[in-house]
């Protein structure tokens, strides 16, 4: 795998995401009343804090968003949100729905505003933040910006801190990249994150913050880039699975969303990286602790990456949350959390999102449970399996 793989692996994971929403980008509508409502349960045994803030969430309704959402309200924060308003949900608190369409640069709702904090979760290409800066420049204090360990340039060294060279931009106009030459072209995902960074900090000087997090994973994710481990585990059988000793780096949804309302009590600003856990995890150890936590009888076939190579396994989508744990990618879930877990985030046990992850999965409608979206599928992984043990 060289670095040009891995752009394109990283940049599909997160385009992965945009493909519902890309389809279905037409002028902002109010919802149809058949739309059903998603209620969100209320955050238990949380602390109020010192100091309420009026926060501004862009999105709010997609996967950490929601998290996000019940935290700040437990916190005793005011919260609004601007969307397309197309994916109602029920809060557990009182909050403010603003509509309208950053796509077409329908900003009226925030004109004439101020808040506290903007937490800005799903903007992918920079005109989105320029567009924002626009109208909330000198209207808030702190802009917090969510972007992805793949705004970094390259991923060769261990333990990588936020002052790493970021990705660079070589087009004619990234202002002019859409969500649809996005999709055209993944491997454009890092250097635009980037980009949106840079534009975060040029309207926001000295008030940016910014959050890099790798693979986010828990109940809500549709792109099963994690989910296929424990839906696999839970199958049991004989399991085919990366080298046991290479790293792997996930966050949960509910821990990056917490810990990005923290930071906004605290005014954090600069970079940080949103990596977990607060140890170097293993691929073996990531798949004995789903085992642990599920049960039932597997057993694991640990390769290596010659076999990986000669069978053309893909790294990220067929041998999901994983990519080779040496040479150009030795890095790549090595990150640094120190300055992060300094500013407060914490981890829940992998054992608490494995369990949490399959309860929503289960509820799932059985077509969709039956139809995961990343993975090695049953009949390659057999034919897989055949293969290693011959060759063992």
């Amino acid at each position: 795998m060289n670095r040009r793989d891995l752009l394109k692996l990283g940049a599909a994971a997160g385009a992965a995401s945009l493909l519902p929403r890309l389809a279905a980008q037409t002028p902002a509508a109010k919802p149809p009343a058949r739309l059903p409502v998603v209620t969100v349960p209320a955050a238990v045994g949380v602390a109020r804090a010192d100091k309420p803030l009026n926060i501004l969430i862009l999105g709010g309704t997609g996967f950490t968003g929601p998290h996000q959402v019940r935290y700040a309200l437990a916190r005793g924060h005011k919260l609004t949100l601007f969307n397309r308003g197309r994916r109602p949900k029920e809060w557990p608190g009182e909050v403010e729905e603003l509509t309208g369409d950053r796509e077409t640069a329908d900003l009226k709702a925030l004109e004439g505003r101020e808040w506290d904090v903007c937490i800005d979760n799903p903007t992918s290409v920079p005109y989105w933040v320029r567009d924002v800066g626009r109208v909330l420049q000198g209207k808030v204090k702190q802009y917090v910006y969510i972007s992805s360990l793949s705004a970094y340039a390259a991923t060769d060294r261990t333990d990588m801190t936020e002052d790493a060279p970021t990705a660079r931009y070589t087009g004619p106009d990234v202002m002019k990249e859409t969500r649809a030459t996005l999709i055209a072209n993944m491997s454009l995902f890092g250097p635009l994150k980037a980009a949106c960074e840079q534009e975060a900090e040029k309207w926001f000087p000295g008030h940016a913050t910014i959050i890099r997090p790798t693979l986010i994973v828990g109940p809500g994710d549709d792109t099963d880039r994690f989910t296929y481990w424990p839906v696999r585990v839970a199958r049991g059988g004989e399991v085919l699975a990366p080298p046991a000793g290479d790293p792997i780096q996930i966050i949960d949804a509910r821990d990056l969303a917490e810990w990005t309302i923290r930071l906004c009590e605290q005014r954090a600003f600069g970079a940080f990286n949103g990596v977990g856990p607060d140890y170097e995890m293993s691929a073996a150890a990531m798949l004995h602790g789903i085992h642990a936590a599920l049960g039932g009888r597997v057993k694991f076939h640990f390769t290596d990456q010659a076999f990986i190579n000669e069978q053309q396994i893909r790294a990220w989508s067929e041998f999901t949350a994983w990519v080779p744990g040496s040479g150009e990618t030795v890095g790549f879930s090595r990150v640094s959390a120190a300055k992060s877990i300094a500013s407060g985030l914490t981890y829940r046990p992998l054992a608490t999102t494995v369990t949490d992850l399959m309860a929503w999965f289960r509820a799932l409608p059985a077509e969709r449970q039956a139809g995961l979206r990343a993975g090695l599928k049953p009949e390659r992984e057999a034919e897989l399996l055949a293969k290693w043990k011959a060759r063992a």
